[in-house]
């Protein structure tokens, strides 16, 4: 389950366009910490993930069980600080249309295709595996 927190911070995070710099920076912490917490290589106090979740515009509830399209339809925050982050706003089911956002959601899946292929690939040709 900690795995699948961390793996989703970080799929948030680059669905949203937020750089980890900026979540470093936002946590007042270094950027190779901050790479720890998204590979899962330090605990993170509830405290940490609620600011975390914040950041992203999300509910930690969201954490444990991704959804891109959910992500990208809701609110992102209008008064952040990181200027890579593209401003968005649906309201309604007309929204949804918006071709932007199917742009991105269709980008997010391709990107994870390629890393799900990636690990599968890995996988297969492990010599530990056959």
């Amino acid at each position: 389950m900690k795995t699948i927190i961390y793996a989703n911070i970080k799929r948030f995070r680059e669905l949203k366009g937020i750089t980890r710099e900026f979540m470093a920076a936002e946590l007042e912490i270094s950027s190779s910490g901050y790479s720890k917490i998204e590979r899962g290589e330090t605990d993170v106090s509830l405290n940490r993930l609620l600011q975390i979740a914040s950041l992203l515009n999300i509910n930690v509830i969201q954490l444990l069980d991704f959804d891109a399209f959910q992500a990208l339809t809701k609110n992102i925050s209008s008064d952040s600080k990181d200027p890579s982050l593209q401003k968005m706003q649906v309201n309604t089911s007309q929204d949804l249309d918006n071709r932007h956002i199917q742009d991105k959601y269709i980008a997010f899946l391709e990107k994870e295709n390629e890393r799900l292929n990636s690990i599968l690939y890995r996988f297969l040709t492990n010599s530990n595996y056959k």
